[in-house]
């Protein structure tokens, strides 16, 4: 990469050449690279962006995929997990999801790259005649236009603030040695080289196993995993190792001098109570000072700290919640009715923004997984033990919510989950199908509109309550959907969902839909007691419904849950949190006050063992879009039907 250097500045003085390369003028001049033989380097790379963040320094994050896929939309959340969206309406990799959380920013589609993305970008310039009849190969030009793009996302403010960021965290997916990775290991390769020393840190994330027999830490995965990544032409500065206790000293020097990293360099990743610990594990380990020095941030006696990066990291808020979480003991109990309950990742972001909000309620989360068709009539006859035990599941939750998904399968369950919680005053939450599902038993049930259907289900039903949208494509199912974020107005002040946001006129949400609701059922609709109280720009497009007799029932076609933060929970999960806790009137109470524009927020003092004392400050919370907590974002255990499983 090419430095831009000041016309004032003498080549003949390097040590100016230095500095000015420090204050990084029109370019980012650090690059973290993060590699990974494990499945959770997102939090990995994640929690180095937060220690970075809090060492003073602007990051921004890239994610690389090495499917073929041109995107993450059309893939299964049992093959990949849930598929994140993001303000521009990018269907992307659910790590990003925990970059924007972790690091409170907003990322663009092109900040995830896949293979697919690549080489149809190439093929689309080989078409133009932009390679001027050259024969078009993987090296130089997929390897060039994986350089190219990195660079050029690179430079996209995602804080808010203008100009590029200091540091660039890059986290490639995968395995190493899987074929599909090589054109990015080859381009992270030559990057690396381009950039030159100083500014380019490779971070090694790898499984130290510990064998339960007799205890012992074995250091050959990681030493073999090293080894492969040499080969390849990337040689780790440091090494973060995943074990189940903190590496013993004698296990740092084997792999010190095996993989040729410093001991200072290696960090463990051991278990915690909750992810939220992980950023403090860095911090502790001083990794954010390794990852400083290999960039040569830290500044020396010829070479002036002159971006003011912190050696000391407080992380006080993560501090804070990391105790908090680990000290809640009083549960709150969410039934989570859908079509994926077998795979948590399905549903992740609707898991934080429940976290989030129980968080503030001083609540310990527990989830209630019940499969959709368990509810059904079906399972009765053909597993009646089973459709027992889901219904007892549903009864014994303090909250019902049902989110969004695709297909007929497990539908009749969710409206029977609907119909129970509308009913029996349970508090509900329904999220895009959620929210159509909700219609659809409120026409079958009070309306008596037996066949009320969606045209998604049953395209000949003669009372369809769900239509396609007109500007949908029934051909072509990738990026085709209404996506991205998009206004809903209030059309009702007195209503809990404009309380929760704060009584503002409008909000901002993130959407992923082809159905609606039908605008020519509304009048029926609202007769039989919805009330329609988020519409479109144009009135005809129906956002947010509630039942105004109930103590929370509601629905949005938006999802709530991709602007969730963790000192900024989503407004509706938070309702849904403190209707299930009884803590409603007072959440929304306080919405209300400090100018219509606070957000609770939780905070130890005053909190007690058994969550008798609720203890909120205010914080500002804007039509929707909220501000930034302090140092990223939380996550933390959630407890699936009281097992203890951490997500």
């Amino acid at each position: 990469m090419v430095l831009r250097i000041p016309r004032a500045v003498s080549l003949e003085s390097e040590e100016i050449y230095t500095i000015w390369n420090r204050l990084r003028v029109g370019s980012i001049t650090s690059w973290v690279f993060i590699f990974s033989d494990r499945e959770d380097e997102g939090v990995t790379a994640s929690s180095i962006g937060v220690v970075l963040k809090a060492s003073g320094l602007r990051v921004t994050s890239i994610k690389i995929d090495p499917y073929l896929n041109t995107d993450a939309g059309t893939m299964s959340p049992f093959e990949h997990g849930e598929v994140f969206v993001l303000d521009d309406g990018g269907e992307v990799d659910l790590d990003l999801g925990n970059y924007e959380r972790f690091l409170d920013v907003k990322l663009t589609r092109d900040n995830n790259i896949t293979t697919g993305k690549i080489y149809q970008s190439v093929i689309d310039k080989e078409r133009r005649g932009d390679y001027l009849g050259k024969t078009v190969q993987v090296v130089p030009h997929i390897t060039d236009a994986i350089q190219e793009w990195i660079e050029r996302v690179a430079m996209i403010p995602v804080d808010g603030m203008e100009g590029p960021a200091d540091v660039c965290v890059i986290e490639l997916g995968g395995t190493i040695g899987d074929i599909e990775s090589m054109p990015f290991i080859e381009a992270l390769g030559q990057f690396s080289y381009h950039v030159g020393p100083g500014n380019f840190c490779l971070v090694h994330v790898s499984l130290v196993p510990v064998l339960n027999v007799v205890g012992e830490q074995k250091t050959k995965p990681t030493q073999h995993s090293v080894r492969g990544l040499r080969g390849l032409g990337l040689t780790p500065n440091i090494l973060a190792c995943r074990s189940a206790k903190p590496l013993e000293e004698n296990v740092k020097e084997k792999l010190s001098q095996f993989c040729h990293v410093p001991a200072a360099n290696i960090i463990t990743l051991y278990d915690v109570s909750n992810i939220w610990h992980i950023p403090l594990l860095l911090r502790d380990q001083k990794a954010h000072e390794a990852i400083l020095r290999e960039l040569n941030l830290l500044g020396s006696g010829r070479e002036p700290n002159l971006l003011g990066v912190a050696k000391k990291l407080e992380l006080e808020e993560w501090t804070k919640r990391a105790t908090l979480c680990d000290m809640l003991q009083e549960p709150v109990k969410i039934a989570m009715v859908g079509k994926y309950t077998g795979l948590s990742d399905s549903y992740l972001s609707v898991l934080k923004a429940l976290l989030h909000a129980s968080i503030v309620c001083h609540k310990k989360l527990v989830v209630e997984w019940v499969p959709a068709t368990d509810l059904e009539d079906k399972t009765a006859k053909e597993a009646p033990d089973v459709y027992k035990a889901a219904w007892n599941l549903l009864k014994g939750a303090d909250g019902v919510l049902v989110p969004g998904g695709f297909g007929d399968r497990g539908v009749q369950g969710k409206i029977l989950a609907a119909k129970y919680a509308r009913e029996n005053k349970v508090p509900f939450l329904g999220i895009c199908l959620g929210m159509q599902i909700a219609v659809i038993e409120i026409a079958r049930s009070v309306l008596g509109l037996n066949d009320a259907d969606s045209t998604e289900f049953d395209p000949e039903t003669k009372s369809p309550c769900v239509i396609f949208m007109p500007e949908g494509s029934k051909t072509h199912m990738g990026g085709t959907m209404r996506l991205g974020t998009r206004r809903t107005y209030f059309q009702v002040a007195d209503c809990k969902s404009a309380k929760l946001y704060g009584n503002v006129n409008y909000v901002d949400e993130r959407h992923r839909h082809r159905y609606e609701v039908n605008p020519d059922m509304i009048p029926k609709l609202e007769a039989a007691g919805l009330s329609f109280v988020g519409k479109d720009e144009t009135g005809k497009r129906m956002e947010i419904v509630e039942l105004p007799d109930h103590p929370y029932f509601v629905g949005v076609q938006f999802h709530p849950e991709f602007k969730s933060r963790p000192g900024k929970p989503s407004a509706l999960f938070l309702g849904l949190i403190a209707a299930a806790c009884g803590q409603l009137g007072n959440v929304m109470q306080i919405m209300q006050t400090s100018n219509h524009d606070a957000m609770p927020m939780p905070s130890t003092k005053g909190y007690t063992s058994n969550g008798s004392t609720l203890t909120y400050m205010a914080m500002t919370y804007p039509n929707g879009n909220g501000v930034k907590p302090a140092n990223g974002s939380l996550n933390g255990t959630i407890y699936s039907n009281g097992n203890g499983v951490h997500v």
